[in-house]
């Protein structure tokens, strides 16, 4: 292979590597790091033998299988695994695109990790904690001046979930008027994110997909074609994940409520959007928000984090509860109505994700919400105007501006030169970016798609856009150095087949010690 050129542009990085073994490797019997007190006899009282509220059947035969280590080996363990780590604290996260990776406060993480917060219970009293509820009522009526819309559960704990649970009020609601069984079908977008058409189908609808028009728009005209009798609602992600913006979502949504349809919005990433549209006035009776998007609260590795459900008023006696109230002295719970689509998780929400996104909000006030839409919006085209000016790149479907994300091609690239978006995903690990191509279906060929937020600079923008230049030079020039990539990483090529075979899945320590068959 040729030598690597170097150019001074991109980052010299090397990714840390410790081949770290998984902790429960690391367990030697009869090492200590702590040793824990003994149980109180107030608490051995409670749960004793049956005599106290736990009942012998659901008390453990014998003590968890848990690693005994030592402090040091367990520091240097999580330290070593940090290391081998990369994400928004480290690197230019612009390229897990939909995601919206941004900047967190870090006084808000120092928020959550107070006592006061750390030892909250979901089932304490409602009178031991109402400084937490007055926190959920508060970020509601927030929720409702940035939306429009009239309650809002933070039940969900995802953006999947509130989906599912707006589905779920669309079925409630016209069960309610007799009309749940003729009315069968969801009308959704290719554009919009599959868990859109996919929580509808688990509730029994049929999915029907508008495809772009001429202009690469939803088309109106079909939707005027597919409306009936038979349309439950219509649910859309605006702007889409290509970084679309319907102009024309009001004629859709008016059409469908002509037609008596429920119209619910996707707005798990409202980052283009804070304090210049909201979802009432685009003509929507329910959406949700991902606090863990355009919130400032971390995704968590895939949850807990919060969808927040925001409703109109005719929908409000469906929502998932128990709602936070205040009488005019305390706060309180209230119970599900005969109509609530009952519980979409156990308890009422993700308290710590809740408390960051409420600080964030109240710490940017009205005018601050505004800015980081437009700061998002200015950023991404910024960035949409340079990746078009390097070579084998395009932005597929409409010309002009898109808002906060766009989903790019390398279609030419790969006609060309034959390298392709998977190939340049892992040579970007070679300079310590991260990159995304898209979710299916591959709508865009050879995606990938980036959202540079609100959070980063003009230097952190054109520091990523030199590294896809330099890899794109480097397939017109070199393509064998970006197909044999990443060359800095920890690990050359992962071994993706067992991701297609359930029998090799080991969710859990115990499950990989019985499909190995060491126990």
């Amino acid at each position: 292979m040729k030598r690597i050129r170097r150019d001074h542009k991109v980052r010299n990085f090397h990714q840390a590597k410790w081949d770290e073994p998984v902790i429960f490797e690391l367990h030697r019997q009869g090492e200590r790091g702590v040793i824990p007190p003994g149980t109180e006899a107030g608490i051995s009282a409670e749960v004793g033998d049956g005599i106290g509220r736990i009942p012998v059947s659901m008390k453990r035969k014998s003590a968890p299988a848990l690693p005994e280590i030592g402090q040091a080996k367990v520091l240097r363990h999580y330290l070593r695994l940090s290391q081998e780590t990369l994400g928004s604290d480290l690197n230019v996260e612009i390229g897990q695109g939909t995601c919206t990776m941004k900047y967190i406060p870090r006084i808000n993480e120092m928020l959550i990790r107070t006592p006061h917060m750390m030892e909250l219970h979901p089932l304490q009293e409602a009178d031991s904690v109402q400084g937490m509820l007055e926190i959920f009522y508060k970020l509601d009526l927030a929720m409702r001046e940035i939306s429009g819309m009239d309650a809002f559960s933070f039940q969900p704990s995802s953006g999947t979930q509130a989906l599912l649970a707006m589905a779920s009020i669309v079925r409630a609601y016209h069960d309610s008027r007799g009309e749940g069984d003729q009315r069968d079908e969801i009308i959704t977008t290719i554009f919009s994110h599959p868990s859109q058409a996919a929580t509808a189908a688990v509730k029994g609808y049929k999915i029907i997909t508008l495809h772009p028009d001429e202009d690469g728009f939803p088309d109106i005209e079909k939707l005027k074609s597919v409306i009936s009798e038979r349309t439950a609602g219509f649910v859309v992600a605006n702007p889409e994940d290509t970084g679309i913006y319907n102009h024309r979502i009001r004629e859709f949504t008016d059409l469908v409520h002509e037609a008596g349809g429920v119209c619910f919005y996707d707005q798990a990433n409202a980052n283009g959007l804070l304090g210049i549209t909201r979802a009432k006035e685009a003509g929507f009776d329910m959406c949700f928000f991902n606090l863990h998007k355009t919130f400032a609260a971390p995704h968590m590795c895939g949850g807990p984090a919060t969808g927040a459900l925001g409703v109109s008023e005719g929908l409000k006696r469906f929502l998932p509860g128990p709602l936070v109230d205040y009488d005019g002295s305390r706060y309180v719970l209230t119970n599900q109505t005969a109509d609530s689509i009952g519980k979409v998780r156990s308890f009422h929400g993700v308290a710590q994700t809740v408390l960051r996104s409420y600080a964030w909000i109240m710490s940017l006030g009205p005018d601050g919400l505004k800015d980081v839409a437009q700061i998002a919006v200015l950023n991404n085209n910024y960035l949409y105007h340079k990746i078009l000016q390097i070579r084998g790149a395009s932005a597929p479907y409409i010309k002009g501006r898109r808002l906060e994300q766009v989903r790019y091609s390398w279609k030419q690239l790969t006609d060309e030169t034959g390298v392709t978006t998977e190939d340049i995903t892992r040579r970007m690990c070679d300079f310590g970016l991260h990159y995304w191509t898209s979710h299916h279906p591959y709508i865009v060929k050879q995606p990938f798609t980036l959202e540079p937020t609100e959070s980063y600079s003009k230097e952190d923008l054109d520091e990523y856009i030199h590294a896809l230049e330099h890899i794109s030079n480097e397939a017109y020039t070199q393509p064998d150095i970006v197909r044999s990539a990443p060359h800095n990483s920890t690990v050359h090529r992962n071994d993706e087949s067992s991701l297609d075979d359930p029998k090799q899945w080991c969710i859990t320590w115990r499950a990989y010690l019985k499909k190995t068959q060491l126990v």
